[in-house]
């Protein structure tokens, strides 16, 4: 059985587990699995020597963790697994690496990432792809994937990461564990570099509902370096776990979740799970949710617009490696080489999309156009909440793919955020719990159910993520 965050903190807490042993442990199996997987290429072994005896005392009394590589470390490299940033040394770090040291959070090391988050499979890093523990040479899932494998394979007890549309909860899905995405304002992201700064937010891995729960209050809290944090994340601190009574509880499931891509196998295991919280007595009831089929055209309406306006700092003068700029004729050209030559095949794309959707043939056909959208879309999920508590799906459309089976058709890629997309644009919760195994080709892979919850109901959503697990 794989040591949860729960057991390894009472573990500790009554003398039974030894903090030293265990992060020694997870250390020698986390780097003889990352010659398998390549999930975490920068070990921090000097961090853990002159921190453990400190971090231990803390509530998480030294549990390890690992942390994707946008989150900005003090004196360590932050490279966003990008050459464009390929020995960057943050000067300072992000608030929620910060607030989980205080908590007693132990690094052992920097996950893999698909460039600058920019990505769909893992395939897109500057510093090689990462594979699927459940299959074989299959995809972890997004951006979020190495850390994804972290977990899954046992190589630590929690994961730090960003969810810009799937980010977490995809991955999460994809490698068989716990996956949340908290409230838009709930975790502060000063000092994460940001893909799509109104779509971005800190979530967490997991090996269980429970360790979610814990490892998102050792996070999340009011920060004024954040100009989008809000003063009722300090209310979750102190809040206390909710207990549901899931015969009252009202559960919406979206007709439009029922789409053409959805595969046959995962419909029929979410209609299974369907069947079980009905024998519990939830009133589960089909209702019709259109504005969801808008959510992935609005997605990338939205997000290159934001992205292309972040990645501009990168330009090998403000930030980003740099060239001898006198062998250039103009700072036009000089841009030209470095960008060209430094930033992936997926963030050019991307910054191409950013300045078609900006462009001022297409500015208000585009981006206004989506941000009207997505207002109407934020009003009819909340029309929902009004009398559901919950909203349900799959988390994706099919199992992990092979690697490189999809590299040639991305939009084919961009189409599996269909089911996960609009909880960041309406900025609430969301979560991925364990929902079957499907077999694949002679390999048995995981399939995931994806509810989410009205802005700030974390407590709810925990709740009733405990009720699903444990069906």
């Amino acid at each position: 059985m794989q040591l949860t965050l729960r057991a390894y903190i009472d573990g500790v807490s009554d003398w039974s587990l030894d903090p030293q042993t265990v992060i020694d442990f997870y250390v020698k199996k986390a780097k003889q699995e990352n010659s398998k997987y390549n999930m975490i290429v920068r070990f921090h072994d000097d961090y853990i020597q002159q921190n453990l005896d400190t971090l231990k005392k803390g509530t998480l009394k030294g549990a390890p963790i690992v942390l994707k590589d946008n989150f900005l470390t003090k004196w360590y490299i932050s490279s966003c697994w990008s050459k464009m940033l390929e020995n960057y040394v943050a000067p300072y770090s992000a608030t929620c690496f910060e607030t989980l040291e205080k908590n007693g959070w132990l690094m052992i090391g920097k996950g893999n990432m698909d460039e600058f988050a920019m990505g769909s499979s893992t395939e897109t890093s500057y510093f090689g792809v990462t594979y699927n523990p459940y299959g074989t040479g299959r995809v972890p899932g997004w951006s979020s994937g190495w850390s994804a494998v972290a977990v899954a394979s046992d190589c630590c007890l929690g994961a730090l990461w960003t969810d810009t549309s799937w980010s977490v909860r995809q991955p999460a899905a994809l490698c068989g564990i716990v996956g949340m995405k908290p409230t838009y304002w709930m975790v502060s992201r000063s000092g994460v570099q940001s893909m799509a700064s109104s779509l971005d937010q800190v979530g967490v891995f997991t090996k269980t509902v429970e360790d979610a729960e814990i490892l998102l209050k050792a996070v999340a809290g009011f920060d004024e370096k954040d100009s989008q944090s809000d003063p009722r994340a300090d209310e979750f601190l102190t809040s206390k776990p909710k207990k549901l009574d899931v015969k009252k509880l009202k559960i919406a499931l979206p007709k439009e979740v029922f789409s053409e891509g959805l595969d046959p196998r995962i419909k029929e295991l979410l209609l299974q799970k369907v069947e079980q919280l009905r024998a519990l007595w939830c009133d589960v009831q089909e209702v019709s949710l259109p504005v969801l089929s808008y959510g992935i055209p609005l997605y990338y309406s939205l997000m290159p617009a934001e992205l292309g306006t972040n990645l501009a700092r990168f330009d090998g003068i403000k930030f980003g490696l740099q060239n001898k700029s006198l062998e250039h004729d103009d700072l036009a050209s000089y841009y030209q080489k470095i960008r060209s030559e430094w930033f992936g095949d997926e963030a050019k794309r991307r910054i191409l999309l950013s300045s078609f959707v900006l462009s001022s043939a297409n500015y208000e056909w585009y981006y206004l156009r989506a941000q009207k959208i997505r207002e109407q879309m934020i009003q009819d999920v909340d029309t929902i909440f009004e009398t559901y508590d919950f909203i349900l799906g799959p988390t994706t459309p099919s199992v992990a793919w092979k690697m490189w089976e999809r590299s040639a058709d991305p939009i084919q890629m961009y189409l599996e955020d269909f089911y996960t997309v609009s909880a960041n644009i309406c900025g609430g919760p969301a979560m991925t719990v364990p929902m079957g195994m499907i077999d694949d080709n002679w390999e048995k892979m995981p399939a995931w159910i994806h509810f989410m919850a009205q802005r700030w109901e974390e407590e709810k959503l925990f709740a009733f993520g405990k009720v699903v697990e444990n069906l």
